[in-house]
């Protein structure tokens, strides 16, 4: 484990890089930063819940300039010590601290599933936005990540969203080309399903909610994930571990 003092205490939940153990659910979020990094060059970019703030740091980059929100105070304070390019601010994610149409792009990746007011977020997210800028959002996908459930198995996710939900949300809040993706295990990350039982995710938890010891495969297996092991495309979104939704206000 890493030992560095201004690393994010590990909450269940936050992703944190430079952890073997959580390397997998780092690549799976650091992947869809990458897809979506292109989309904010040269552009003034919102993330809207920035957590540890490696993903604000992989956009600013190209980006003009990366402003990362994040309602946790240690959080915030961590990102602006840590990620010097990324302007930090602590704030609500339904009353976001810009004014209207400041914003070229709206980026909160695995966010949304967090919070109560899912529908005024997106309003807000069009409101901070010029016509014409791009929401880029994730999320997990509930038929996947909370099979046969009305409420989430995650005791940190107040609504977990399938494809269609999110795109009908999207679309409501006034965002015009709602587009889907889903993310899914490439074939060396299928190899380590199979390796694993069938789903090298259900081994992890099998160990978190265990005995918490790692067997010395799977912790290997986990710790040699990289981005290139994921797969975002635009078939088979039902099937996928997690939806990236893009959209333009109008």
């Amino acid at each position: 484990m890493r030992s560095d003092p201004d690393v994010l205490p590990l909450t269940g939940e936050r992703t944190v890089p430079g952890i073997a153990e959580e390397n997998y659910w780092f690549r799976r979020h650091e992947v869809v930063y990458e897809e979506l990094a292109p989309r904010c060059r040269d552009a003034v970019v919102l993330e809207a819940g920035c957590g540890e703030g490696y993903g604000a740091d992989l956009l600013a980059r190209t980006a003009r300039r990366v402003i990362g929100l994040d309602y946790d105070a240690l959080t915030a304070g961590h990102v602006a010590r840590r990620y010097p390019r990324v302007d930090v601010a602590r704030t609500n994610l339904v009353a976001l601290p810009v004014r209207s149409g400041a914003s070229d792009a709206v980026v909160s990746l695995q966010v949304i599933e967090h919070l109560w007011e899912q529908e005024r977020f997106l309003r807000e997210c069009r409101r901070a936005l010029r016509p014409g800028g791009a929401l880029l959002l994730s999320t997990p996908n509930r038929i996947t990540f909370s099979p046969g459930r009305d409420t989430p198995l995650n005791p940190f996710h107040t609504r977990e969203l399938s494809g269609a939900e999110l795109a009908g949300l999207v679309h409501d809040a006034g965002f015009t080309g709602v587009e889907v993706l889903g993310l899914h295990h490439g074939p060396r990350l299928r190899a380590l399903d199979a390796a694993h039982g069938g789903s090298i995710v259900d081994a992890q938890t099998a160990v978190v909610l265990g005995d918490g010891v790692w067997p010395e495969g799977l912790l290997a297996g986990v710790a040699s994930v990289t981005c290139a092991d994921f797969e975002l495309r635009a078939d088979d979104v039902d099937a996928s571990l997690d939806l990236v939704v893009l959209a333009r206000r109008p």
